[in-house]
């Protein structure tokens, strides 16, 4: 039965799992078992993890179609192989994953969306250049996911992200080059187990617009749908997500967002704004603060891909050409 492998679901969540994402709690474990068979068809990519929990996130996220849930958990792999560089040391002490985190990269709230989704935020203008590079930014927003994503209410409800784009200037956005959007999208649309359910730019100015155009090529059709543009009309957005669970800052009713917060959460008890240390990360408080029951102390170990460092390639995306070219 599924409450064997997740306790900790409620009813209404398990009949969603059922009702929208064809989970049947007598076929889970022969469903499991197919996936995990494809395995020997990619020898190419290393499966650093294969078991039932595993592979259930990957399920859920394809709505049980057995050979799309293969095909994204071989690209999640096989994106880890061919980025080892962001997956060095990718745990919430490294110093810049842990500087990104510490400026709000991503923000986490507390209480989810009408639809039972977690609700990340990120003020695009709080990107200080000097302090974290785009790659840092999305290597915390990853271990973010990795950490929320251990909660099975999550897989199955997903989540939605809202950009705030008001003050981020030009100079910012021309460190947005292709080659990085590219490797965001990739790493977040292609290659995440997580069902996102709405994408929403708020504030966005005009170059935010040309560069969402330039980007649309490499966006699936289901991806191009959940994206809302709503420029500064925050009533388009409170008809997707209801005031009650936002901050101030997008005219919800709760108070504003507590910058530091996803980042004490996720560093834990002994966490301070001013002192540097090291913590032998353990996601065990983490796990009980973003309600995930069950699971053992491995869990981040293991998500942590530490492929063969053989061939590292540093490639250098940061330089090559800017999206807007500043005349």
């Amino acid at each position: 039965m599924m409450n064997h492998v997740h306790p900790g679901l409620t009813s209404d969540t398990m009949e969603k799992a059922r009702l929208e994402l064809n989970e049947n709690p007598d076929t889970l474990h022969q469903d499991i078992q197919q996936v995990r068979d494809m395995i020997v068809t990619r020898p190419d990519i290393g499966f650093l993890r294969t078991d039932d929990e595993f592979i259930l996130r990957f399920l859920r996220a394809r709505k049980f179609d057995q050979v799309e849930t293969f095909r994204l958990l071989a690209q999640y792999f096989q994106f880890r192989q061919q980025n080892l560089d962001m997956f060095q040391s990718f745990k919430v002490d490294d110093p810049s994953i842990k500087r990104a985190l510490m400026d709000g990269f991503p923000g986490v709230l507390e209480t989810p969306d009408q639809h039972g989704r977690k609700i990340l935020i990120l003020f695009a203008s709080n990107w200080d250049q000097s302090r974290n590079s785009f790659i840092d930014i999305l290597r915390a927003i990853l271990l973010s996911l990795e950490v929320l994503i251990e909660n099975p209410a999550l897989q199955i409800n997903g989540f939605t992200l809202i950009i705030d784009w008001s003050n981020f200037s030009f100079k910012q956005a021309s460190k947005l080059t292709p080659n990085i959007l590219k490797l965001a999208i990739e790493g977040l649309q292609d290659s995440f187990p997580a069902r996102f359910g709405g994408i929403h730019f708020v504030n966005q100015p005009w170059y935010i617009h040309a560069m969402y155009t330039i980007i649309k090529p490499f966006l699936k059709d289901k991806t191009r749908k959940r994206i809302f543009l709503h420029g500064n009309n925050l009533n388009s957005l409170h008809q997707l997500i209801q005031p009650e669970c936002l901050p101030s800052e997008f005219g919800g009713t709760l108070p504003p967002y507590d910058m530091g917060m996803w980042a004490r959460t996720l560093l834990g008890p002994d966490y301070n704004d001013e002192t540097e240390y090291t913590l032998t990360y353990d996601a065990l408080h983490v796990r009980e603060s973003c309600g995930g029951g069950g699971g053992d102390k491995d869990m981040m170990k293991r998500s942590q891909s530490t492929v063969e460092a053989a061939a590292l390639r540093q490639m250098d995306r940061e330089t090559s050409t800017p999206l807007l070219a500043l005349d």
